[in-house]
């Protein structure tokens, strides 16, 4: 991440009027913040705290009540702008009688690219977010999550340099989102700069840099990821193979030198890091299934009557 700044807004104030030009929502209020080139960015609040309205108000696609917003240095209404920026809307507008090649050799034409060129970009983009398998389909015959990734192929068509993606992994599986994730990272990897709007913690804290925390339109926090979710007052000591003598002896010490509310226990993995692990090791050993023991309801079965059949060659 470099101190190029590539996005940047002072005072940006969005209030949407009634039919009578009267004030009736004000969806951002004063946001002043600033966008690197290089970093994952992320805009992370609950719904109707203005992380759309951020997004439109820098694309130029509405038009702010005080303030600017600048991006590469240039004013938002400056059109041309928009031929170096690829953006993921959260609800992808698709024609839904196109297949996946017809959509992306379509956004490729608007953007003038040469058809040599588009045919091997479609290609290479349809492999990249998964779709190879179904790319002579109808749109209309894709699920929430295959209209998501052919959007962010979409956004993906004119090779970019700043990607706005809203919503990103919304109706994704946890095997699709850990994909998007990666492609993400490989994205930044390439020199690109991404800003990603969501409201699913765990989905920001895994990949952006840095993060803006938005609520009623206003900015309430903003940092680095790892300086925002570390506990300043709190210790934490990991350690393997510890005999239980030896963890008294450490809760001892702790205690000794003025230390609180000691806990020691084994650490935890997230939901998803243990879903993505035994699918993982599913497709390793295929046919290999684990028997559940209800531990409230001790069995008197044996346990080679409960364990599966194995089938003998």
């Amino acid at each position: 991440m470099s101190h190029d700044v590539i996005i940047e807004t002072r005072n940006l104030t969005k209030v949407y009027r009634d039919f009578w030009g009267r004030p009736k929502v004000q969806a951002l209020k004063a946001l002043d913040l600033e966008v690197y080139r290089g970093e994952i960015f992320g805009l992370l609040g609950p719904n109707g705290s203005g992380k759309t309205t951020t997004i439109k108000l820098l694309l130029g696609l509405l038009f702010p009540t005080e303030g600017e917003a600048l991006i590469f240095n240039e004013p938002t209404t400056n059109v041309s702008k928009n031929e170096k920026i690829g953006y993921l809307p959260e609800e992808s507008y698709l024609y839904k009688f196109l297949n996946a090649e017809e959509t992306l050799q379509f956004y490729g034409r608007l953007f003038k690219i040469p058809a040599s060129e588009r045919t091997k970009r479609v290609g290479r983009l349809i492999d990249l977010v998964g779709l190879t398998t179904a790319k002579h389909r109808q749109l209309r015959e894709y699920s929430k999550g295959m209209q998501r990734r052919i959007g962010l192929a979409q956004a993906l068509i004119n090779n970019p340099e700043l990607i706005l993606l809203d919503e990103p992994t919304s109706g994704l599986d946890p095997i699709g989102t850990a994909e998007i994730k990666q492609l993400i990272r490989e994205l930044r990897e390439q020199g690109k700069t991404i800003v990603l709007s969501g409201h699913l913690l765990a989905d920001m804290q895994d990949i952006c840099d840095r993060i803006a925390i938005l609520h009623r339109g206003e900015l309430k926090e903003i940092g680095r990821v790892s300086d925002l979710l570390t506990v300043q007052d709190v210790t934490q000591i990991k350690a393997r193979n510890l005999s239980p003598v030896a963890l008294e002896e450490v809760r001892d010490v702790i205690l000794r030198h003025g230390g609180e509310d000691v806990l020691i226990d084994h650490p935890t993995t997230s939901l998803e890091e243990l879903f993505l692990r035994i699918v993982h090791e599913s497709e390793l050993h295929p046919g290999r299934r684990k028997v559940a023991h209800d531990a409230a309801r001790p069995t008197t079965q044996a346990p080679s009557e409960l364990a599966a059949p194995v089938a003998k060659s």
